[in-house]
């Protein structure tokens, strides 16, 4: 039976189809009144579905008494009231595990963007500089090197096994040791960030995480070290980050996510120890439709009478 679903953003084409094609689904973002279309299905709408960065605010749930599932195209659900959800027994699900590679994978292509300046080698031969200049600068070796895990989840242990063929030792931070980990944990990040040559951010966001890598973990990574962010924006201090990119308090960052999306501070444009990315570690094809399946999974398990496939709250 169709039910009647919000939809917070756009979602992936094929998803999105399928959703609509499955239920009576209302755009939010598209609405002239939002208040006006929340008061429009507050007696027949069952669920939300919304992507990690939207999410869905209390104040909108608190508009739809009948709701009983959000369903997120993503893995952060920070962007989720979860305590609201839990106060009203809301079930709310997301899409895990099925990103983790390309997430690791991108991961990987940052630091070795970072460290081997292919963004700028590529400019320099494009800019002719090749034959008018000579030979690039020589950049720095990743094989062989330290690296730094913030947050040993599925992300942080699809990266390990992927650094690990680099031949670098692994050591991890996380809110506590991973029995199924074989590689050094260290429970204070700064004191990680000072034993390591690439700190790689990979941790959910949470009160804990928010802020977390700051100045004193900056300082900590030192002038040879790396920072790679493929998590949330929110876990690094912006400000901090570039202050120690402009003075080489680092030697380099590559940086997919931004703490207020898809603004950027300018202060990165001009920045040659810096690859960005549009947010899009978990952009191909295979993911993101793995990603829109697991939606759909979790929407049919609620009104199925069925326990969510991955259940956050």
């Amino acid at each position: 039976m169709a039910e009647t679903l919000l939809l917070m953003g756009p979602l992936f084409a094929s998803t999105q189809e399928a959703l609509e094609q499955q239920h009576d689904v209302h755009r939010y973002w598209e609405a002239d009144e939002p208040k006006a279309l929340l008061e429009s299905i507050t007696d027949r709408c069952t669920g939300v579905v919304t992507d990690g960065g939207r999410g869905v605010s209390a104040d909108v749930l608190d508009k739809l008494p009948k709701v009983g599932v959000v369903s997120v195209f993503g893995v952060g659900v920070d962007a989720v009231d979860l305590d609201y959800c839990q106060s009203r027994s809301i079930r709310v699900g997301n899409t895990p595990d099925v990103l983790s590679d390309d997430v690791a994978d991108l991961a990987v292509a940052l630091a070795l963007a970072s460290c081997r300046r292919v963004v700028q080698a590529d400019g320099y031969v494009r800019d002719g500089h090749w034959e008018a200049k000579g030979a690039f600068p020589l950049a720095v070796r990743m094989s062989g090197k330290r690296a730094g895990i913030f947050g040993m989840g599925s992300i942080g242990k699809a990266l390990a096994s992927r650094l690990a063929g680099f031949n670098m030792s692994i050591a991890y931070c996380n809110r506590s040791p991973r029995a199924d980990s074989p590689h050094r944990f260290v429970a204070d990040l700064t004191q990680l960030a000072s034993e390591v040559d690439f700190l790689f951010v990979t941790a959910a966001a949470t009160a804990g995480t928010i802020g977390a890598v700051g100045r004193d973990v900056l300082v900590a990574l030192g002038q040879d070290g790396y920072l790679i962010n493929v998590a949330r924006g929110t876990l690094v201090d912006e400000h901090a980050l570039l202050d120690a990119l402009t003075h080489n308090t680092i030697a380099g960052a590559g940086l997919d996510v931004f703490e207020k999306e898809p603004s950027v501070p300018e202060g990165f444009f001009s920045l040659h120890n810096v690859a960005l990315q549009p947010h899009q570690a978990s952009g191909t094809h295979e993911t993101r439709q793995a990603m829109g399946q697991l939606v759909l999974d979790n929407l049919a398990a609620y009104y199925d009478g069925r326990e969510l496939l991955t259940r956050v709250v």
